[in-house]
């Protein structure tokens, strides 16, 4: 929390922070596979026009109120369930999928690719865009807002991977296993998913942050109140 001095930029910019090797990778990951030929153009103009999106969110709706970082969303006990949970999500959505992805690769199954990508694409850009946003110091409810926007697509990328994984299992034109493979992928991250943003992030998460945000709203208020009245 800011203790009410200091300009307006230092309650307003906070110092930027590294990425993390986990960020990193993620991006290399999506330029991989942005760069293979393999996902939508509507999902590369996507990450962009999000950021751009959350910009301005921040600016015109939740900008940042103090240097110091957001307190925790979640107690102690609840990071260690959520980091679990965590884990859980990086298996089903991400080394999976990657998995299944190299072995279409490996069995020269184009149509395996394509249609699994676009979501792991995704993640990785969400994984990216969750790390600059908080390197560079946006606020809580921008943060939070990410996750939201990129599990709400990625349900419309999931319902188009379900979906075609079974044209292809109809069409006969690929190995059996990679096909019970990327369905059982698709249904469980759809599973997954739909879970996350309607169990988990809007009714839970969301709400948790902006208590957080606007506690630290009155408390900044209230500080340039006491300073105006010195």
């Amino acid at each position: 929390m800011s203790d009410g001095g200091g300009d307006t930029n230092s309650l307003t910019q906070p110092p930027r922070r590294r990425l993390s090797f986990r960020h990193i990778n993620a991006l290399a990951i999506a330029a991989v596979l942005a760069a293979s030929g393999v996902v939508p153009a509507a999902d590369l103009a996507f990450v962009p026009l999000s950021f751009v999106y959350l910009h301005l969110f921040s600016v015109v709706a939740f900008p940042q109120l103090h240097p110091a970082p957001d307190p925790r969303v979640f107690s102690a006990r609840d990071l260690r369930l959520l980091g679990a949970y965590v884990s859980a999500s990086g298996v089903v959505s991400l080394l999976l999928p990657l998995a299944h992805i190299t072995d279409c690769v490996l069995a020269g199954d184009k149509d395996g690719v394509r249609v699994a990508a676009p979501h792991v694409f995704l993640l990785n850009a969400q994984i990216f865009l969750e790390g600059v946003i908080f390197s560079w110091g946006y606020s809580l409810p921008v943060f939070a807002f990410v996750p939201i926007f990129y599990n709400t697509r990625r349900l419309f990328t999931i319902f188009d991977w379900v979906a075609r994984e079974g044209g292809r299992a109809k069409d006969g034109h690929a190995a059996a296993r990679q096909v019970l493979a990327g369905r059982a992928l698709a249904v469980a991250n759809l599973c997954f998913w739909g879970f996350n943003l309607f169990g988990f992030l809007l009714p839970v998460y969301l709400p948790r942050v902006f208590k957080r945000y606007y506690s630290g709203h009155n408390n900044t208020t209230k500080a340039k109140d006491k300073s105006t009245t010195r």
